[in-house]
């Protein structure tokens, strides 16, 4: 058993978070419905949650100026 937890790997906790100087500040997006520490997954055209399932969807517009 343990050799399939090896194999999955381990979460990248460091991409959630950016370090500038002394602060650090959040990269990705809290969920609203579960509340801090639950961050969303960004697809391409929206926002998910994977505890609770909860789901954004982004505008078009935003979408090009995320390309940009």
């Amino acid at each position: 058993m343990a050799d399939k937890k090896e194999a999955k790997g381990k979460v990248a906790v460091y991409k959630f978070y950016k370090v500038q100087g002394d602060k650090v500040t959040r990269a990705k997006r809290d969920c609203p419905r579960c509340g801090k520490g639950t961050f969303m997954a960004e697809h391409k055209d929206r926002l998910t949650c994977g505890k609770c399932g909860f789901t954004e969807f982004t505008h078009k517009e935003q979408a090009k100026k995320a390309k940009k």
